[in-house]
């Protein structure tokens, strides 16, 4: 499987077994037919669907299968790659560069730099991802391919929109207890306000969320990583959360950790709301009986 996700501990992966295939061919004798140059980019869709992150140290697909610190196998590199790599990064989808985009970018630049990073994007898909190219690189300096990746991945396995997050506020202190205040619109329920006082900044904007979403969740899990270097990274957020003994997850980025929480809890109303809607259509379709 990809990732080597499964029961228990998993399963073999696949992309390990499919390149050493590739890569030891006299030996094995056996061709798979599978597109290597995909498997990054699957790994990674894989990896937003789940919920699973990918460990940095993962073969082929981590962080690190391509990265080279110490001085002495950057020199080795230089002189000859296969010195310490026995495969490209580009054969599994990884570019050998890594272009820095940034507020003054246009369409074509980042038309061409989602190509390389392995990914066909639809008309209406890439002006989503350059819509939000433009908003983030108002608030980041320069976007790496990281951000750009956790954009596309965002777009496409993006949910049809119940609730959208407009405003946002919260207020955080040592002393005392944090208060949020939300403004959600929905094009089936209107625009909903509400406020909520707690502990903790994140635990008063889930409240407040669920107030106006007219909701009740368990929080199962609540996992935050940085997508890339640097303080002004964007954060990336993954809740579980338990809905009537089903589990949802959700996933939310942005430079902000408490508006990332917040989009990633909205992504697992979505998916909440639109299981519903599909059940009630289900309903009311008409019954058809055929006469012989």
């Amino acid at each position: 499987t990809i990732n080597g996700l499964g029961e228990r501990a998993g399963n073999c992966s696949l992309e390990e077994v499919v390149m050493a295939i590739k890569t030891r061919p006299q030996i094995f004798n056996v061709d798979t037919g599978i597109n290597t140059k995909r498997l990054y980019s699957t790994s990674r869709i894989v990896s937003d669907v789940t919920g699973m992150h990918v460990a940095r140290n993962k073969a082929i697909v981590g962080n690190n299968a391509f990265a080279h610190e110490a001085g002495i196998h950057q020199h080795g590199m230089i002189k000859h790659a296969s010195t310490y790599e026995i495969m490209r990064p580009q054969d599994v989808g990884i570019s050998d560069t890594n272009l820095v985009l940034g507020k003054h970018s246009g369409r074509h630049a980042l038309r061409q730099r989602v190509g390389e990073m392995g990914f066909e994007l639809g008309d209406e898909e890439f002006e989503q991802v350059f819509a939000d190219f433009k908003d983030l690189a108002d608030r980041k300096k320069d976007i790496v391919d990281a951000d750009l990746e956790a954009m596309i991945l965002h777009t496409q396995i993006a949910d049809e929109q119940t609730w959208e997050l407009q405003e946002l506020q919260v207020t955080s202190s040592t002393n005392r207890r944090s208060t949020a205040a939300v403004q959600l619109i929905s094009a089936q329920h209107g625009s909903k306000e509400e406020a909520a006082v707690a502990n903790g900044p994140i635990e008063a904007v889930f409240a407040a969320i669920e107030k106006a979403a007219d909701i009740a969740l368990n929080l199962v899990s609540f996992d935050v990583r940085n997508i890339s270097n640097g303080e002004d990274s964007q954060g990336e957020v993954t809740v579980i959360v338990n809905a009537n003994g089903k589990i949802y997850r959700g996933r939310g980025v942005s430079p902000d950790i408490i508006e990332a929480g917040a989009r990633a809890l909205l992504q697992s109303i979505n998916r909440i709301e639109n299981e519903n809607l599909s059940r009630t259509k289900e309903s009311q379709e008409p019954l058809v009986v055929s006469t012989p």
